[in-house]
C-alpha cells in the first residue's frame, strides 16, 4: 500500500503484483493474463474499497522458476504488493506460491490440478498454507471426464485405455497412487495399460505403442506436450495401429496449430477438459461482462483465437479485488488473506469457493468433455460434447472417433 497524489488530494493505493509469463515457453499462458491485466486495469482502480484505488503491475517470470522468484522479491519489496496473482506452469507456479509462502504474502493462482498444488508443495489438511490459494480442477476430475469420453468411444463398461504418461510431473502425478488420476479411473472400473513412463522430450514412442497393441487398448489418455503427441501419432501410423479415441489433458487448452502440408494438427480430434468457453453461463463479478463478450473483445484486440486460460485469467482479477473490498484492513497481508479463505463468488469461470473445497486453501472449477474438430470461423474450434457436471454448459458436437 502507497499513497499517491491525485487531484490534489492524497489517494491511498493497493497494489495487486502480476506474475506473468512474457518471454519464454509459457508466453502462451501468460498472454491471456497479460491480456486481462490490460483490459481491466481502469475499472480495477474504481474498484478497490473506499479510499483505495487498486492499481496492477507486472513482472516477467521468464518461464523459469528462478524468474519467478525473482518477480515475487520485486513486486513486494519495491512494488509493496498487497497480493500476488498468477497463472503458470508445474515448475513456475509452485515456485511463485512457495517464494509468497516463504515471504507472507498472499498469493492467489490457478492451471494445474490441485492435488499436484496442494500435495505437492507439502501441504494436508492438517497442516494447509498460511498465505497461498488456489482454484481449478483435480485430477479425479479429469479421470471423471475422460471416463465420460471414453464410454462414448468404446461403449459403456470396463474399457482397456494405454497410458502415455512422461517421466515429469505430469506423468508422476498421473500415476500418483492415492492422489493421481489412476485410481480415480481404475474405480470407475477400467483398466489402465502403463508401460513406465517415457523421457521428455520423447524420440521414440514405439515401445508405449506395442504395449497398447498387444494390450488390446482401444483408447489412450496422455499428458503429453503437442510435439510427443504428434510423435506419438506419427508412429502408431506407421505401425498400422490407430486408436478410436485419444484424451489429452495438456496444452490442449490451446487452440491446435494450423495443419502443415496437408497433415493434421497434433491435436486434431484429441478429447480433452472443458473448463472455459464462449459458451459458458458465467459473467463477470465486477461489471457483468459475460463469457462470449470477454472472448470477441480478446479476439477482436488481438488477432488470435481465444484460449481456456482467458476465463480463469479474469477471474484472478476478480477474486483479487473481491479480497481487497471484504478484508478487514485492505492494508494488512494477514487480513487479506482471511478475506481470501472465506471468499466465495460467482466470476466468469464459474463460482468459486473457498469454505467448502475438497482442502483448505483450494475451490474447485467443474469440467466439461470436447474435442478440437475442424472448423467454421477458425480452423479447429473446441467442441463440447459432454457437458459433464457443469450446469449451464451445452452439447453442441458429436465425438469423432477413429
Amino acid at each position: 500500500m502507497s499513497d499517491s497524489d491525485i487531484n490534489g488530494g492524497r489517494e491511498r493505493v493497493l497494489t495487486v503484483g502480476v506474475v506473468v509469463a512474457r518471454t519464454g515457453r509459457l508466453t502462451s499462458l501468460g498472454d491471456p493474463l497479460d491480456f486481462v491485466m490490460t483490459l481491466l486495469e481502469p475499472e480495477l482502480a474504481a474498484a478497490g474499497p473506499r479510499g483505495f484505488r487498486i492499481r496492477l503491475v507486472g513482472r516477467d517470470s521468464r518461464s523459469s522458476a528462478d524468474g519467478a522468484r525473482q518477480a515475487v522479491k520485486e513486486l513486494v519489496q519495491d512494488e509493496n504488493a498487497a497480493i500476488i496473482v498468477t497463472l503458470a506452469g508445474t515448475q513456475v507456479l509452485p515456485a511463485v506460491a512457495d517464494t509468497c509462502e516463504i515471504i507472507g504474502v498472499p498469493c492467489l493462482s490457478s492451471t494445474f490440478p490441485w492435488q499436484v498444488y496442494y500435495y505437492g508443495r507439502g501441504a494436508d489438511p492438517a497442516r494447509p498454507f498460511d498465505w497461498t490459494y488456489h482454484f481449478c480442477w483435480g485430477l479425479d476430475d479429469i479421470a471423471e471426464t475422460f471416463a465420460d469420453l471414453w464410454a462414448q468411444a468404446g461403449g459403456a463398461g470396463r474399457q482397456t485405455v494405454g497410458c502415455l504418461w512422461n517421466d515429469g510431473p505430469q506423468g508422476a502425478w498421473s500415476r500418483h497412487p492415492q492422489h493421481g488420476f489412476a485410481p480415480a479411473a481404475r474405480a470407475r472400473g477400467h483398466r489402465l495399460v502403463e508401460p513406465g513412463p517415457y523421457q521428455e522430450p520423447a524420440v521414440d514412442l514405439d515401445r508405449h505403442i506395442t504395449a497398447f497393441r498387444d494390450a488390446g487398448a482401444t483408447l489412450v489418455t496422455s499428458a503429453a506436450t503437442g510435439q510427443d503427441l504428434a510423435l506419438f501419432r506419427a508412429q502408431a501410423a506407421e505401425s498400422g495401429w490407430q486408436p478410436r479415441l485419444i484424451t489429452c489433458s495438456r496444452w490442449l487448452a490451446y487452440p491446435p496449430s494450423p495443419a502443415v502440408s496437408g497433415r493434421q494438427s497434433a491435436q486434431a480430434d484429441v478429447a480433452t477438459l472443458v473448463y472455459w468457453t464462449p459458451a459458458h453461463p458465467y459473467r463477470s463479478s465486477l461489471d457483468g461482462t459475460t463469457a462470449a463478450q470477454l472472448a470477441e473483445t480478446y479476439e477482436q484486440t488481438t488477432g488470435r483465437q481465444w484460449s481456456q486460460p482467458l476465463g480463469l485469467a479474469h477471474a484472478l482479477f476478480e477474486v483479487a479485488a473481491h479480497a481487497l473490498t471484504t478484508a478487514d484492513d485492505p492494508t494488512d497481508r494477514r487480513s487479506v488473506a482471511a478475506a481470501l479463505s472465506r471468499g466465495h463468488l460467482d466470476t466468469i469461470a464459474g463460482p468459486l469457493d473457498w469454505t467448502s473445497g475438497p482442502v483448505p486453501n483450494v475451490a474447485t472449477v467443474s469440467l466439461a468433455g470436447g474435442q478440437w474438430q475442424p472448423g467454421t470461423r477458425h480452423d479447429y474450434e473446441l467442441v463440447v460434447v459432454t457437458s459433464g457436471r457443469t450446469e449451464g454448459v451445452r452439447v453442441n458436437g458429436d465425438l469423432r472417433t477413429a
